[in-house]
């Protein structure tokens, strides 16, 4: 019998069947409807699409598995290039909360509810039980609190970013068992307390971001052993002690921000000897010694900031050498001598070495 000569009644119930199969969960549908209750978008509309019973389709920031209909991602930014905001002519402003409602989609493997400038509250601590998380981006609201205790037991998370918020405490000791992890993001928070000895564990992290916190104590020596880093940024804090010497020798580091802290002793050789560097920020801090005369012909940097410091002696002649320094400033410490010839001087102008008083 062809599909025409079907009676109408079972046309309607293999129809019915169809959209039926392709519909998303109704738990997660419920889920998504009391995350959206707790906020508030007055100008874009992004919400006014999350109606009707398939929250598969076409709802806004929504995506589902195309097998098992569940709801996977949950991408929600205020700052985008979407039409939605250019015809609006504005970025994205909500109010409200994160509802624990969200830890019900435990298929989620992305949630990004980034940059909306004033959701507040709590991260759900409940978060930390989504088995397949992949991607946390709350970066850029309101958010206070502190960090989940339980966030390493999210074992396949690969990007944590909780920059530009209100988050207080400390950094939990579990989140070094995040094995996955490659960007870590915690910068313009008020975290205090200090980093996790054994840091270190994070070997598949490329990233680390921590600045302008309330950090303290020293910085692991156990930071060397991640060894896909190349970017450590742990400026303005109030981290004291020296800066560990591995830090030198990690073969793919970039760059290192420790400006603005109390960190003392002498600067490592190997941070201004090894050509993986390229920028290296010390300054305001209270470092002392002499400047390392390890510069040669592949030394290479964008920038070398060790300003405001305790460094004396003279200028090291061998960064004459160097192949390339974009940016340097030595400015006020208590260096003497003359200003080598070279290349990487001859674009300078004085502030650059303004305000040394000579102590040798």
């Amino acid at each position: 019998m062809s599909v025409s000569r079907l009676p109408a009644v079972v046309l309607l119930s293999i129809l019915v069947q169809l959209v039926l199969a392709n519909a998303c969960s109704p738990a997660d549908r419920s889920a998504l409807l009391s995350f959206k209750a707790a906020l508030t978008e007055p100008y874009l509309g992004i919400f006014s699409s999350w109606s009707g019973d398939n929250c598969c389709n076409q709802w806004y920031g929504i995506s589902c598995d195309p097998t098992t209909n569940r709801v996977t991602d949950i991408s929600l930014r205020g700052e985008s290039e979407d039409p939605i905001f250019e015809k609006a002519g504005r970025s994205g402003y909500m109010t409200g909360t994160i509802s624990k409602s969200i830890c019900s989609l435990d298929q989620l493997t992305t949630l990004v509810i980034a940059d909306w400038k004033a959701i507040s509250g709590d991260i759900p601590a409940c978060i930390t039980s989504l088995p397949k998380l992949r991607i946390l981006d709350l970066i850029g609201n309101k958010l206070s609190g502190e960090i989940p205790a339980d966030i390493g037991n999210l074992n396949r998370l690969r990007v944590l970013n909780l920059a530009d918020n209100a988050i207080s405490g400390s950094i939990p000791g579990s989140i070094v068992n995040l094995a996955s992890l490659m960007h870590l993001d915690l910068s313009n928070n008020q975290l205090c307390g200090e980093l996790p000895e054994d840091i270190g564990n994070l070997k598949m992290m490329s990233r680390a971001l921590l600045s302008k916190n309330q950090l303290t104590g020293s910085i692991p020596c156990s930071v060397a052993n991640i060894y896909r880093l190349a970017d450590l940024d742990l400026s303005m804090n109030r981290i004291s002690g020296s800066i560990p010497a591995q830090l030198g020798s990690m073969p793919v580091l970039s760059t290192l921000y420790l400006d603005s802290n109390q960190i003392t002793g002498e600067i490592p050789a190997g941070i201004l000897s090894n050509t993986g560097i390229n920028i290296v920020n010390l300054s305001h801090n209270g470092l002392s010694g002499y400047l390392p005369d390890v510069f040669h012909s592949k030394t290479y940097f964008a920038a070398i900031d060790l300003s405001y410091n305790n460094l004396r002696g003279s200028i090291p002649k061998s960064l004459s050498k160097a192949m390339y320094v974009g940016h340097l400033d030595l400015s006020h410490n208590h260096l003497c001598g003359v200003i080598p010839n070279g290349i990487p001087f001859d674009h300078l102008d004085a502030s650059s070495f303004a305000d040394n008083d000579c102590r040798i």
